[in-house]
Protein backbone atom coordinates (compact mmCIF):
# COMPACT_ATOMS: atom_id res chain seq x y z
CA UNK A 1 0.00 0.00 0.00
CA UNK A 2 1.41 3.16 -0.90
CA UNK A 3 1.11 6.44 0.79
CA UNK A 4 -0.23 9.46 -0.36
CA UNK A 5 1.44 12.18 -0.90
CA UNK A 6 1.99 15.25 1.58
CA UNK A 7 -0.19 17.98 0.13
CA UNK A 8 2.24 21.13 -1.00
CA UNK A 9 2.14 23.95 1.98
CA UNK A 10 3.33 26.95 1.08
CA UNK A 11 3.71 30.13 3.63
CA UNK A 12 3.28 34.15 2.93
CA UNK A 13 4.29 37.18 6.00
CA UNK A 14 1.19 38.40 7.44
CA UNK A 15 1.81 41.80 9.07
CA UNK A 16 -0.64 42.79 11.78
CA UNK A 17 -0.27 46.30 12.65
CA UNK A 18 -2.36 47.61 15.70
CA UNK A 19 -2.14 50.47 18.06
CA UNK A 20 -3.77 48.59 20.67
CA UNK A 21 -3.08 44.89 21.59
CA UNK A 22 -3.78 43.28 18.31
CA UNK A 23 -5.85 40.58 19.87
CA UNK A 24 -8.76 41.68 16.79
CA UNK A 25 -6.14 41.52 13.91
CA UNK A 26 -4.84 37.92 14.87
CA UNK A 27 -8.11 36.19 15.59
CA UNK A 28 -9.23 37.91 12.05
CA UNK A 29 -6.15 36.64 10.32
CA UNK A 30 -6.29 33.40 11.78
CA UNK A 31 -10.11 32.86 10.69
CA UNK A 32 -9.35 33.99 7.13
CA UNK A 33 -6.11 32.02 7.18
CA UNK A 34 -7.99 29.08 7.86
CA UNK A 35 -9.76 28.93 5.01
CA UNK A 36 -6.70 27.77 3.09
CA UNK A 37 -5.70 24.23 4.11
CA UNK A 38 -1.90 24.37 2.47
CA UNK A 39 -1.05 27.48 2.73
CA UNK A 40 0.35 29.09 6.17
CA UNK A 41 1.23 32.38 7.49
CA UNK A 42 4.57 33.45 9.04
CA UNK A 43 3.12 36.01 11.25
CA UNK A 44 4.61 39.61 12.33
CA UNK A 45 2.52 41.18 14.99
CA UNK A 46 3.09 44.55 15.46
CA UNK A 47 0.93 45.88 19.05
CA UNK A 48 0.65 49.41 20.51
CA UNK A 49 1.66 51.48 17.19
CA UNK A 50 0.87 55.03 18.28
CA UNK A 51 3.72 57.15 16.74
CA UNK A 52 5.40 57.30 13.44
CA UNK A 53 8.77 56.11 15.05
CA UNK A 54 7.29 52.95 16.28
CA UNK A 55 6.04 52.73 12.62
CA UNK A 56 8.91 53.24 11.14
CA UNK A 57 10.27 50.03 12.93
CA UNK A 58 7.30 48.23 11.77
CA UNK A 59 7.91 49.38 7.54
CA UNK A 60 11.15 48.74 7.53
CA UNK A 61 10.21 44.87 8.56
CA UNK A 62 7.28 44.80 6.37
CA UNK A 63 9.97 45.64 3.27
CA UNK A 64 11.99 43.07 4.30
CA UNK A 65 9.30 40.41 4.35
CA UNK A 66 6.75 41.12 1.97
CA UNK A 67 3.46 39.92 1.94
CA UNK A 68 -0.46 41.24 3.56
CA UNK A 69 -0.66 44.10 5.73
CA UNK A 70 -3.90 43.93 8.25
CA UNK A 71 -4.04 46.86 10.28
CA UNK A 72 -6.17 48.89 12.96
CA UNK A 73 -5.04 52.36 13.33
CA UNK A 74 -6.81 55.14 15.02
CA UNK A 75 -4.60 58.12 14.44
CA UNK A 76 -4.87 59.10 10.59
CA UNK A 77 -1.72 60.46 9.80
CA UNK A 78 -0.39 56.65 11.02
CA UNK A 79 -2.89 55.26 9.37
CA UNK A 80 -1.97 57.41 5.92
CA UNK A 81 1.97 56.77 6.05
CA UNK A 82 1.49 53.03 7.06
CA UNK A 83 -0.96 52.99 3.53
CA UNK A 84 1.49 55.25 1.09
CA UNK A 85 4.15 53.03 2.22
CA UNK A 86 2.50 50.09 1.36
CA UNK A 87 1.31 51.25 -2.28
CA UNK A 88 5.11 52.11 -2.63
CA UNK A 89 6.07 48.72 -2.22
CA UNK A 90 3.36 47.26 -4.45
CA UNK A 91 2.06 44.96 -1.04
CA UNK A 92 -1.81 44.47 -0.72
CA UNK A 93 -3.37 46.30 2.82
CA UNK A 94 -6.83 46.80 4.61
CA UNK A 95 -8.17 47.85 7.78
CA UNK A 96 -9.99 45.16 9.23
CA UNK A 97 -12.26 47.59 11.04
CA UNK A 98 -13.02 49.88 8.41
CA UNK A 99 -15.51 47.98 6.35
CA UNK A 100 -17.84 47.48 9.68
CA UNK A 101 -17.25 50.73 10.93
CA UNK A 102 -18.88 51.73 7.24
CA UNK A 103 -21.49 49.51 7.73
CA UNK A 104 -22.32 50.97 11.43
CA UNK A 105 -22.10 55.01 9.61
CA UNK A 106 -24.45 53.73 7.19
CA UNK A 107 -26.69 52.11 9.49
CA UNK A 108 -26.72 54.47 12.52
CA UNK A 109 -26.14 57.97 11.06
CA UNK A 110 -23.31 60.44 12.35
CA UNK A 111 -19.40 60.14 12.72
CA UNK A 112 -17.92 57.50 14.72
CA UNK A 113 -15.38 58.65 17.55
CA UNK A 114 -12.45 56.10 17.09
CA UNK A 115 -10.68 55.23 20.37
CA UNK A 116 -7.66 53.33 20.71
CA UNK A 117 -8.28 50.03 22.31
CA UNK A 118 -11.57 51.26 22.77
CA UNK A 119 -13.03 47.30 23.24
CA UNK A 120 -10.39 47.03 26.34
CA UNK A 121 -12.04 50.27 28.31
CA UNK A 122 -12.09 49.46 31.88
CA UNK A 123 -15.73 49.16 32.13
CA UNK A 124 -18.17 46.90 33.72
CA UNK A 125 -18.11 44.64 30.87
CA UNK A 126 -14.23 44.12 31.73
CA UNK A 127 -14.77 43.58 35.43
CA UNK A 128 -17.59 41.24 34.63
CA UNK A 129 -15.03 38.82 32.82
CA UNK A 130 -12.42 39.31 35.58
CA UNK A 131 -15.36 38.24 37.89
CA UNK A 132 -15.92 35.00 35.79
CA UNK A 133 -12.76 34.39 35.47
CA UNK A 134 -12.20 34.52 39.18
CA UNK A 135 -15.05 32.67 39.96
CA UNK A 136 -14.50 29.90 36.84
CA UNK A 137 -10.91 29.24 38.18
CA UNK A 138 -12.00 28.58 41.40
CA UNK A 139 -15.15 26.34 40.85
CA UNK A 140 -12.31 24.07 38.77
CA UNK A 141 -13.00 20.29 38.91
CA UNK A 142 -15.71 20.21 41.49
CA UNK A 143 -13.96 22.49 44.22
CA UNK A 144 -15.90 24.67 46.19
CA UNK A 145 -19.65 23.53 45.89
CA UNK A 146 -21.13 25.17 48.04
CA UNK A 147 -22.28 29.07 46.07
CA UNK A 148 -22.54 26.86 42.78
CA UNK A 149 -25.71 29.05 42.76
CA UNK A 150 -24.13 32.08 41.79
CA UNK A 151 -22.98 30.27 38.64
CA UNK A 152 -24.31 31.17 35.05
CA UNK A 153 -23.10 27.78 33.98
CA UNK A 154 -22.16 24.52 35.65
CA UNK A 155 -20.59 21.74 33.20
CA UNK A 156 -20.84 17.91 34.11
CA UNK A 157 -19.13 15.24 32.45
CA UNK A 158 -16.85 12.73 33.42
CA UNK A 159 -13.14 12.86 33.11
CA UNK A 160 -11.49 14.56 29.88
CA UNK A 161 -14.44 16.04 28.25
CA UNK A 162 -12.67 19.47 27.66
CA UNK A 163 -14.95 21.00 30.66
CA UNK A 164 -12.25 22.88 31.90
CA UNK A 165 -10.83 24.42 28.70
CA UNK A 166 -14.96 25.11 27.88
CA UNK A 167 -14.93 26.61 31.34
CA UNK A 168 -12.24 29.07 31.00
CA UNK A 169 -13.22 30.17 26.72
CA UNK A 170 -16.91 31.33 28.84
CA UNK A 171 -15.44 32.98 31.77
CA UNK A 172 -13.38 35.34 28.90
CA UNK A 173 -16.84 35.71 27.74
CA UNK A 174 -18.10 36.70 31.01
CA UNK A 175 -19.51 33.55 31.88
CA UNK A 176 -19.71 32.55 35.23
CA UNK A 177 -18.53 29.17 35.07
CA UNK A 178 -18.61 25.53 37.30
CA UNK A 179 -17.15 22.49 36.48
CA UNK A 180 -17.92 19.29 37.96
CA UNK A 181 -16.45 15.74 36.89
CA UNK A 182 -18.56 12.67 36.86
CA UNK A 183 -16.52 9.72 38.52
CA UNK A 184 -17.33 6.53 38.97
CA UNK A 185 -19.22 5.31 42.08
CA UNK A 186 -18.58 8.86 43.20
CA UNK A 187 -22.55 11.12 43.57
CA UNK A 188 -22.58 14.24 42.06
CA UNK A 189 -23.22 17.01 45.02
CA UNK A 190 -26.74 16.92 45.68
CA UNK A 191 -27.51 20.73 45.78
CA UNK A 192 -27.20 20.56 42.31
CA UNK A 193 -30.79 19.11 41.33
CA UNK A 194 -31.89 21.90 43.21
CA UNK A 195 -30.54 24.85 41.88
CA UNK A 196 -32.50 27.00 40.30
CA UNK A 197 -30.73 30.06 38.24
CA UNK A 198 -27.48 27.92 36.74
CA UNK A 199 -27.51 26.20 33.25
CA UNK A 200 -26.46 23.12 33.53
CA UNK A 201 -25.14 21.49 30.65
CA UNK A 202 -24.31 17.61 30.39
CA UNK A 203 -20.83 16.99 28.18
CA UNK A 204 -20.24 13.50 26.29
CA UNK A 205 -17.85 12.26 23.90
CA UNK A 206 -17.17 8.74 22.08
CA UNK A 207 -15.63 6.16 24.33
CA UNK A 208 -12.97 5.86 21.72
CA UNK A 209 -11.96 9.69 21.52
CA UNK A 210 -12.30 9.31 25.78
CA UNK A 211 -9.82 6.22 25.87
CA UNK A 212 -7.15 8.11 23.44
CA UNK A 213 -7.39 11.29 25.72
CA UNK A 214 -6.92 9.43 28.45
CA UNK A 215 -4.18 6.98 27.28
CA UNK A 216 -2.44 10.08 26.29
CA UNK A 217 -2.23 11.75 29.43
CA UNK A 218 -1.31 8.80 31.42
CA UNK A 219 2.14 8.57 28.95
CA UNK A 220 2.75 12.14 29.65
CA UNK A 221 2.33 10.80 33.64
CA UNK A 222 4.64 8.03 32.75
CA UNK A 223 1.72 6.09 33.89
CA UNK A 224 0.95 3.27 33.25
CA UNK A 225 -1.57 2.81 30.31
CA UNK A 226 -2.77 -0.93 31.17
CA UNK A 227 -5.29 -2.91 33.73
CA UNK A 228 -6.78 0.37 34.30
CA UNK A 229 -10.60 1.13 34.43
CA UNK A 230 -9.51 4.56 33.54
CA UNK A 231 -8.60 3.33 30.33
CA UNK A 232 -10.47 0.30 29.60
CA UNK A 233 -13.11 0.69 27.00
CA UNK A 234 -15.67 -1.31 28.53
CA UNK A 235 -15.79 0.93 32.04
CA UNK A 236 -15.36 4.21 30.20
CA UNK A 237 -18.70 2.88 28.03
CA UNK A 238 -20.49 2.42 31.29
CA UNK A 239 -19.30 5.75 32.76
CA UNK A 240 -20.51 7.66 29.40
CA UNK A 241 -24.11 5.49 29.61
CA UNK A 242 -24.45 6.80 33.12
CA UNK A 243 -23.62 10.39 32.40
CA UNK A 244 -26.20 10.02 29.66
CA UNK A 245 -28.75 8.78 31.86
CA UNK A 246 -27.82 11.28 34.76
CA UNK A 247 -28.61 13.97 31.56
CA UNK A 248 -31.83 12.47 30.77
CA UNK A 249 -33.04 11.97 34.67
CA UNK A 250 -32.58 15.53 34.90
CA UNK A 251 -33.68 17.38 31.95
CA UNK A 252 -30.10 18.53 31.26
CA UNK A 253 -28.97 19.59 27.67
CA UNK A 254 -26.07 17.42 26.34
CA UNK A 255 -23.26 18.47 23.62
CA UNK A 256 -21.12 15.62 22.38
CA UNK A 257 -17.54 17.11 22.47
CA UNK A 258 -16.18 14.14 20.14
CA UNK A 259 -15.36 16.28 16.96
CA UNK A 260 -16.03 19.65 18.32
CA UNK A 261 -13.64 22.76 18.87
CA UNK A 262 -13.74 24.41 22.34
CA UNK A 263 -15.23 27.56 20.28
CA UNK A 264 -17.98 25.20 19.41
CA UNK A 265 -18.59 23.63 22.16
CA UNK A 266 -18.92 27.34 23.84
CA UNK A 267 -21.01 28.24 21.21
CA UNK A 268 -23.75 25.75 21.89
CA UNK A 269 -23.49 26.07 25.50
CA UNK A 270 -24.25 30.27 24.72
CA UNK A 271 -26.99 29.18 22.43
CA UNK A 272 -28.84 27.29 25.32
CA UNK A 273 -27.77 29.96 27.54
CA UNK A 274 -29.54 32.29 25.15
CA UNK A 275 -32.43 30.49 24.48
CA UNK A 276 -33.49 30.05 28.47
CA UNK A 277 -32.79 33.85 28.84
CA UNK A 278 -35.71 34.57 26.07
CA UNK A 279 -37.82 31.91 27.44
CA UNK A 280 -37.34 33.55 31.21
CA UNK A 281 -38.31 36.27 29.72
CA UNK A 282 -41.37 35.20 27.47
CA UNK A 283 -42.45 33.95 30.66
CA UNK A 284 -42.53 37.18 32.95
Amino acid sequence: MTTPPVPHQSYFHLHLVSDSTGETLINVGRAACAQYVNVLPIEHVYPLVRSTKQLERVLTEIEASPGIVLYTLVDKEIRDQLKSRCRDLSVPYMSVLAPVVQLFQSYLGGEPQPRVGGQHALDATYFKRIDALNYTVAHDDGQLSDDLEQADVILLGVSRTSKTPTSIYLANRGIKTANIPLVPNVPIPPAITRLKKPLIVGLIASAERIVEIRQNRLLGLNAPTTSSAYVDREAVSEELANSRRLFSRNGWPLIDVTRRSIEETAAAIIGHLSERRRRSIAET
